[in-house]
């Protein structure tokens, strides 16, 4: 987890079809740009005919003068060498928007650790579809929106917010938001809408996940986050946990122990996506821990 922010960091994500001397080509071109590499990590799908994924995090002098310049050659660099690149920096914090219902666990994990510096973002605003949770925001001094949400509604209600998030955002995380997102607005934030399910997918899909698992006698309860899709609670998973029960658990035991988990589990994911750990596969994902 990223505690401590270091400017001049700037972090390079790149896939590409698997190929011999990729890893020396891109070196050497960040050798050209004088920069000191901190971090590097690579996975291939297959060495023969694969995939290959990159991340590396380095240092640079000067990043204001030099990041458009890097920028700049990338984009002739990737064009010749089919990669596909995500450029970030240190110096432009992501803008995280939160959306709640009525459940504050997952919500206040992650404003304490965005106030503590832990999550390095800013978060413009929070979204919710009922009121009860703006006390909690309005003490972090976050601007909190109330857009009622029904079926009659969702159109416009999601219009609303697209209002709200647009050009001030880079990604949305649902903190327990208890509304399905349509596919016009997922297409608004392609694999930047990262979700928390309240069981270890694909396991209990869909409602009362803790009563079923009471019901099915499972020793293991466990949380999933993942980036939503159209697909239901399908999308790519970035991060799941677990924790062991036992025959003396009831209902409202577990869903206390299910929200530790729920809240942790999705905090990771966040950090991970805030510190551009995380490249999507299909509906996979490499994470870069």
């Amino acid at each position: 987890m990223l505690t401590k922010e270091k400017r001049n960091r700037v972090k390079l994500l790149i896939s590409c079809p698997e190929k011999p001397g990729i890893i020396s080509k891109v070196t050497n071109f960040l050798l050209e740009h004088k920069v000191n590499i901190v971090h590097f990590d690579q996975h291939t799908t297959d060495p023969n005919s694969g995939v290959f994924f990159m991340r590396i995090e380095f240092e640079m002098e000067e990043v204001d003068a030099s990041f458009e310049k890097l920028e700049q050659d990338l984009h002739i660099m990737g064009r010749d060498n089919t990669l596909d690149w995500q450029l970030s920096s240190n110096e432009k914090r992501k803008r995280m928007a939160i959306f709640v219902s009525k459940a504050d666990h997952c919500l206040n994990e992650l404003l304490w650790r965005w106030k503590s510096k832990e999550i390095p973002v800013d978060i413009p605003l929070v979204i919710s579809n009922h009121p009860d949770l703006k006390e909690v925001v309005d003490g972090y001094g976050i601007p909190f929106y109330h857009i009622p949400m029904s079926h009659e509604t969702k159109e416009k209600s999601e219009q609303k917010a697209l209002e709200l998030l647009d050009g001030n955002v880079d990604f949305i995380v649902l903190a327990r938001y208890m509304q399905i997102l349509s596919p016009y607005f997922i297409s608004h934030f392609p694999n930047q809408i990262i979700n928390i399910h309240h069981s270890f997918l694909p396991a209990f899909v869909g409602a009362n996940p803790y009563v079923r698992a009471f019901n099915r006698g499972v020793k293991l309860i466990g949380a999933t986050a993942h980036y939503v899709t159209n697909d239901l609670d399908e999308g790519p998973i970035i991060e799941q946990d677990v924790q062991r029960i036992n025959h003396r658990y009831t209902v409202e035991d577990l869903k206390t122990a299910g929200r530790h988990v729920e809240k942790r589990v999705l905090a990771e994911a966040v950090s991970w996506h805030v510190e551009d750990k995380v490249l999507v596969h299909g509906n996979k994902t490499i994470v870069f821990t």
